[in-house]
């Protein structure tokens, strides 16, 4: 538990993180930015007035704590008494009956020094954080090393007109066809490796391989680009983003109502990253899939492209999104363990937009050893402390320190 973390892909606000933001609230901090509550809440029953509407900050937060104890099972339920005991010493489980007396403390606690939004941070021992950032995107915030940029990459497989202009105002290329447009993101590509980036993130959602091919030939491009430079692909496979209209109207694009996809079209996966192969631009590859019935064939694919002395080239990633809870994650480490090899995994990210989230890694971290030891007697494998605990290091902390070059 000592072990510092790497949290390799995360949407945190570098806007927040530059100026140390401070909070009002616990409403501010806790639950207004948390999609998962708010989906909750709507599940609950709650009226939208106390989600996202104009109640005032106590009346949302106790709706909140009102249906609280009804959300066991849930991870959020896990997580927020996380949160709550680690970040504010509050060990009390929310109800209607605390909720005032929650509020106010915890609205003295951020008012006092410690609470800030970075002293929030530096309660978690985090080594290494990659926030997200787009590729023409203000990068201003990274300079200092403090934090390193990630690349999201989504917009730049079906480049708009905008995107393209944008890129040419900053590369100063000229953009006329493909060669041209690779050429200009790579030059900002250099200034993202500048300031420590080491990821490139891509979300292939649901029918993704139904759709252009055009966004296919570019990926296999950059994906030969973040090869160059030594960079992790991480692809998020499989979500389905367009469900309902009216939340999506209500609640803006990250707002809690995407569902889960088909089974992924492993076939074209495999053509696809072939195809980077064949080129000699197959990055290290993380899979990340949102159905979970794609986690065994995708845990095979790490033994599929293998490279001449490099660990774990491919593999499947930590349980992602609506999969991350102790079934989420057992179900990968069994996938792991069975169809790869769980020496090799690279661990736990939080991919969260919210600073507390950090607490997942120690959520994480008590649901692999519990595993393991289970796994241990069950099968027989007859691991020693010493090596079994190896083994835990490796995927909590060396793995991934390793892969980055940290």
């Amino acid at each position: 538990n000592g072990l510092p973390i790497i949290d390799y892909h995360n949407h945190l606000s570098v806007e927040d993180i530059g100026s140390d933001r401070k909070y009002n609230s616990i409403t501010e901090l806790w639950l207004a930015p948390d999609p998962y509550k708010h989906r909750l809440m709507r599940m609950s029953g709650v009226p939208e007035k106390y989600i996202t509407g104009e109640a005032t900050d106590f009346e949302k937060f106790e709706k909140f704590c009102e249906i609280f104890p009804l959300l066991a099972g849930t991870p959020v339920y896990d997580w927020s008494r996380m949160e709550l005991s680690l970040v504010f010493g509050i060990d009390e489980s929310l109800s209607a009956e605390n909720a005032r007396e929650i509020f106010e403390k915890t609205e003295k606690q951020l008012s006092a020094k410690g609470f800030s939004n970075n002293e929030i941070l530096a309660k978690f021992n985090v080594e290494y954080q990659s926030p997200v950032a787009e590729i023409t995107g203000d990068l201003s915030a990274f300079i200092g090393g403090k934090i390193s940029p990630s690349l999201r990459g989504d917009s730049l497989l079906l480049p708009s007109a905008e995107l393209k202009a944008s890129l040419e105002a900053k590369s100063k290329i000229k953009i006329t066809d493909n060669e041209s447009y690779i050429s200009a993101v790579s030059v900002l590509l250099d200034e993202f490796s500048a300031l420590g980036c080491r990821i490139a993130d891509h979300a292939l959602d649901d029918g993704f391989f139904d759709g252009s091919k055009d966004a296919v030939k570019t990926l296999v491009l950059l994906a030969g680009e973040y090869a160059k430079r030594g960079w992790t692909l991480l692809l998020h496979l499989g979500a389905k983003r367009k469900t309902s209209d009216r939340l999506r109207t209500l609640a803006g694009a990250a707002g809690g109502y995407a569902a889960v996809g088909n089974s992924f079209d492993i076939s074209a996966l495999c053509d696809m990253l072939g195809e980077m192969e064949r080129g000699g631009g197959l990055p290290k590859t993380v899979l990340f899939p949102l159905n979970m019935t794609d986690a065994a064939a995708l845990a095979v694919m790490e033994g599929s492209f293998s490279e001449d002395g490099v660990g774990g080239k491919v593999q499947l990633g930590t349980a992602w999104w609506w999969c991350d809870h102790p079934m989420g994650i057992r179900h990968s480490l069994d996938c792991i363990a069975s169809f790869g090899l769980l020496s090799q995994f690279i661990g736990m990210t939080t991919d969260s937009r919210s600073i507390l989230s950090f607490v997942r890694h120690d959520y994480f971290r008590r649901i692999l050893c519990s595993w393991l030891a289970e796994k241990n007697k069950s099968e027989n494998w007859e691991l020693s402390e010493e090596t079994a605990g190896s083994i835990i290091k490796k995927i909590c902390y060396e793995n991934i320190k390793n892969r980055l070059g940290i």
